[in-house]
C-alpha cells in the first residue's frame, strides 16, 4: 500500500488469528487488493467489541484498514460471509484449515495475486456448503501449485522428455514432475505413482472445478494423491505442515 494512503477498503479472508496484549487480535489476512497481510484489530477480544465477530478465521469481509507504527489497523469490519457451515462439520473444518495454512505458507506479504484470492475465496465456498470435500482440496493444491509458479509436468518425463505411456510410472519431487520408468528407477527420490493417480492430477490440472466434480475416482485413487500432494508440497515448503496430523485424527474420529 502506498505510504501516503492513510487508509484502504480492501476485501480480506481471515487466515488464522492469536492473541495480542490485553484485548487486541493479532489477524493474518489474504486481501484481494493486497495479498498477505498482518493487521491488528484493536479491542476485538472486549466483550460487545463490533469487529470480532466479523473477523473469525475462515470469514469474508469488507475492511477498512489503517496505517499503523509497526502494522496495518483494522478500523472497520463488516463481514460478506462467515461460513457459520464449517463450525458444523468437523472435516470440512479440518480441511479449511489446511487451505489456509497452505495459503499462507505459500504467500509473501504484500504480494497480491487475485487468482489466488479467488480460488481460497471458491474453495472455502465449496468446502462450507458441503461439495465432495476431498475433490474439493485436491483442485485447491493443483491450482494453488499453478499459481504459486510450481506447476506439475504431467505430460512428459521430466527428465528426458519422452511423453508418458499409459502405464506406472514414477513422481520426482526434485524435477517437479512425473518421470517415465526408465528415468524413475535412476532416480532414488523418486515415488511410484499409479496411472489413474496421474490420470486424476491431470484431470484437475487441465478442468475447470465444474468439469472435474463429473470424474469419478476411487477412494483409494483419492488416498495416493492426497498422500503424494501432502509429501511434495512439504518438500516445495521444506517444513512440515501442522494440519494434516489434525486432519487425520479429526476423520478418524468421525470414521470410528
Amino acid at each position: 500500500m502506498p505510504r501516503e494512503s492513510r487508509s484502504q477498503r480492501v476485501e480480506a479472508i481471515v487466515l488464522k488469528h492469536s492473541d495480542f496484549g490485553e484485548a487486541d487480535r493479532l489477524i493474518t489476512l489474504y486481501c484481494r487488493e493486497q495479498g498477505k497481510v498482518r493487521a491488528l484489530a484493536k479491542g476485538a477480544r472486549k466483550p460487545g467489541s463490533r469487529k470480532g465477530g466479523h473477523l473469525e478465521p475462515f470469514s469474508r469481509a469488507s475492511l477498512l484498514l489503517g496505517t499503523g507504527r509497526d502494522l496495518q489497523v483494522v478500523t472497520q469490519a463488516e463481514a460478506i460471509n462467515t461460513h457459520f457451515a464449517l463450525s458444523e462439520n468437523l472435516v470440512a473444518l479440518g480441511y479449511a484449515s489446511y487451505v489456509a495454512e497452505l495459503l499462507d505458507k505459500f504467500s509473501a506479504d504484500h504480494d497480491e495475486n487475485r487468482g489466488l484470492y479467488r480460488l481460497l475465496r471458491d474453495t472455502l465456498d465449496r468446502l462450507a456448503r458441503g461439495d465432495a470435500l476431498q475433490l474439493a482440496v485436491r483442485f485447491f493444491e493443483v491450482r494453488l501449485l499453478e499459481l504459486a509458479g510450481f506447476r506439475p509436468e504431467l505430460q512428459n518425463c521430466s527428465n528426458c522428455r519422452k511423453t508418458i505411456e499409459p502405464e506406472a510410472q514414477y513422481f520426482s519431487f526434485e524435477q517437479g514432475g512425473v518421470l517415465c520408468p526408465d528415468c524413475g528407477r535412476t532416480h532414488r527420490e523418486a515415488h511410484s505413482i499409479t496411472m489413474a493417480a496421474l490420470k486424476m492430477l491431470r484431470h484437475l490440472q487441465r478442468s475447470s472445478y465444474e468439469d472435474a466434480r463429473r470424474a469419478k475416482f476411487n477412494a483409494a485413487t483419492h488416498g495416493e494423491v492426497e498422500k503424494l500432494m501432502n509429501q511434495y508440497l512439504t518438500y516445495l515448503l521444506e517444513r512440515s505442515l501442522n494440519t494434516p496430523r489434525f486432519l487425520r485424527r479429526v476423520r478418524r474420529a468421525v470414521d470410528s
